[in-house]
């Protein structure tokens, strides 16, 4: 037997229209009525809020954990215009560079650096059999020191990136430690945890580029309303 012909559900939206913001609006609303908030304050609120909003996934909400000095210090590495490291293209092309001058006029695209698809680093690492994430984070070593840091793809690039604070001093203002995976991941992740640097981080094996881009426009929202 013929079905009758469906209208397309696009037709409803066409009725009633929203835009863009006022269904962002109603998605934190969703957001907010259904997550454990927890002990969160306003700030740590405010990023989870948006990862949850990013992946859909209500578990970032106990997921997610910061240092005590984790905003005070974005918020004075982004007004001192710092340079930015990610470990992935993805990052680099996702971070709103509009954010960032509302911050610090002065910011451009080259503030935010990632060396991972250089020719240099490939063939160093096909050279000597390790990952290209850790010779694209050596590359960078020079503008690491009171940057931001955003490490959302490859656990070894913040395992290198922790040793360069535990063996060399370099001090990142901020790391955003959001690796995704199965291998090093963990141990990633906690090192960061004990290395005395500010850092955001996701407990478990959750992570990926897209959720490290939106904790740090989470957190320039947060900066921006604290200045």
């Amino acid at each position: 037997m013929q079905q009758p012909p469906r209208t397309p559900l696009i037709y409803a939206l066409y009725n009633n229209p929203l835009s863009g913001p006022q269904i962002e609006a109603r998605s934190f609303a969703v957001i907010d009525a259904e997550a454990e908030r927890g002990s969160r304050n306003a700030d740590q609120w405010e990023v989870v809020r948006r990862l949850i909003h990013t992946s859909a996934d209500f578990a970032l909400a106990d997921l997610t954990c910061f240092s005590a000095d984790a905003f005070s210090a974005c918020r004075a590495a982004l007004k001192a215009g710092a340079p930015l490291y990610a470990d992935s293209n993805m990052i680099r092309s996702g971070i709103s560079v509009a954010r960032l001058q509302a911050l610090n006029p002065a910011y451009q695209r080259d503030a935010i650096l990632c060396h991972v698809a250089d020719d240099d680093v490939a063939a160093e690492a096909k050279h000597r059999g390790l990952p290209r994430s850790l010779f694209a984070v050596r590359k960078a070593k020079a503008k690491l020191h009171g940057s931001i840091v955003l490490i959302g793809n490859a656990p070894v690039a913040l395992l290198e990136l922790n040793r360069l604070a535990m063996e060399e001093g370099i001090r990142p203002a901020l790391v955003i430690g959001m690796p995704v995976g199965f291998i090093h991941v963990l141990e990633s992740k906690e090192e960061l945890q004990r290395s005395g640097l500010p850092y955001v981080i996701l407990k478990g094996r959750r992570g990926g580029s897209p959720l490290a881009v939106a904790c740090l426009h989470a957190m320039c929202s947060v900066a921006l309303r604290d200045c």
